[in-house]
Formats: structure tokens, C-alpha cells, sequence
């Protein structure tokens, strides 16, 4: 659900977009996702979505936190574009009040742990999930947003997650965050690496997506 960027040198993001691009179609063919894109997914089964995907994000942050202080992914951190934070008040609104009904499935720990691993080191690793995440979330998150207010039919205030209400013009943002990926990519000791580690995070989303398709037959959330 990313956007492909401009071609450029040394651009960490146009590589991993290459070498994440048969993955982000499989991806966007899988279970949950695919019904989102086609403007089919259930209420439940969105809940289901992204319970699991919050450890992700609070681990994605935890981990930019962390390095906020570092030449190399200071500027990513400073963005603060917390849509963790989001995520929980969306699920507080889906669930009434109560998300501890929603389980998080195997697959959504096992992303979480990733992250969390790419994290430690110097965490450059934690370039590849930053924009799988996040640069998803300015591009085809906006499409998704649209989609899930006509079917299920959420509430605004159960889309917040979509939202970036710092930011005015989100055109604007997802620019200079690419740009800022990029920049990062430029400081990293191992550019293959995060170029390696972009293939896992899509892989990882695609188990997720598959995981709550198959868990849905018999759960009841929100």
C-alpha cells in the first residue's frame, strides 16, 4: 500500500521498494487485507487486524524512541508520528471500552518481537519497519480509511488511526519522511540489511492478515 518512489542514488527506500515489491502484492492478496481492499472486511475481523498489529507499533516506537538521541535515527524519532497511541483509542472505541476481549494472535507477538529485535544495536534495522508502517499508513492507509467507513461503516472516531493531525498537508509528510529514510539509509553501516529486513515485515503483515482470517470463524469481538 506504499507508493513508488522517485528514482534517486543511494535511496534505501527506492531498494527496498524493489526488493519488497512481489511481497507487498502477496500482501495486499492475503487474508484480511485483501477483503479491506475490496471493501469487504468485517468489523470483527478489522478489530481483529489491529489489535494485532498495536504490539507492533508499540514496539516500532519504543524502538525510534530509544534512538532518538542518535545521529542515525534521530530524525525518524522526532517525527513522533505515534500511531500507536491512535491505535489504542480506535480499539477503545470499536471494543466499548474493552480490548482485553481481543486476543493477539501468535503472529501478531511475532511481529512485535521482531521489531523489538531490530532494535537493539545501533537499530538500523528498525529503517525497514519504519517504512513499511509508516509510509504504508500515508499511502494506501488513507485509501483504507475510506473504504472501512463505507463498509463496516466505522465511525470517525473509530479511524483516528488514519489521522495525522499534526500535520496538515499528510502530501507534504510523506515526502519528507521518505526523505528522512533515506537520509537515515544514507548513516547506516549495513544498507542490505534494512533492505533485508523489509522482505521479513511484509512477510510478517502477510502472516498476520492470514492469521485473523483463519481465527474469525468463531470470534466474537467489539
Amino acid at each position: 500500500m506504499t507508493t513508488p518512489p522517485p528514482t534517486s542514488p543511494a535511496s534505501v527506500v527506492t531498494d527496498l521498494y524493489r526488493a519488497t515489491k512481489t511481497l507487498h502484492t502477496e500482501a495486499e492478496r492475503s487474508g484480511i487485507i485483501r477483503d479491506m481492499l475490496r471493501g469487504e472486511a468485517s468489523r470483527d475481523g478489522y478489530i481483529l487486524l489491529q489489535r494485532n498489529l498495536l504490539p507492533a507499533y508499540q514496539a516500532l516506537e519504543a524502538g525510534l524512541a530509544s534512538h532518538r538521541d542518535t545521529p542515525l535515527l534521530g530524525a525518524l524519532a522526532a517525527y513522533r508520528l505515534d500511531r500507536a497511541a491512535a491505535l489504542e483509542a480506535d480499539l477503545d472505541a470499536l471494543c466499548g471500552g474493552d480490548v482485553s476481549q481481543v486476543p493477539v494472535l501468535p503472529e501478531g507477538n511475532a511481529y512485535a518481537q521482531r521489531i523489538a529485535e531490530a532494535a537493539t544495536g545501533d537499530g538500523e534495522r528498525l529503517i525497514a519497519h519504519a517504512y513499511t508502517r509508516y509510509l504504508g499508513d500515508l499511502s494506501g492507509g488513507q485509501i483504507l480509511k475510506k473504504l472501512l467507513a463505507k463498509k463496516p461503516g466505522l465511525a470517525p472516531n473509530e479511524l483516528t488511526f488514519y489521522d495525522f493531525p499534526a500535520y496538515a498537508d499528510l502530501a507534504a509528510l510523506k515526502s519528507d519522511y521518505r526523505n528522512a529514510l533515506d537520509d537515515a539509509g544514507k548513516r547506516a553501516a549495513q544498507p542490505q540489511a534494512i533492505v533485508d529486513e523489509g522482505s521479513v515485515a511484509f512477510q510478517l503483515n502477510t502472516d498476520i492478515s492470514w492469521a485473523v482470517q483463519a481465527a474469525m470463524e468463531g470470534v466474537k469481538v467489539g
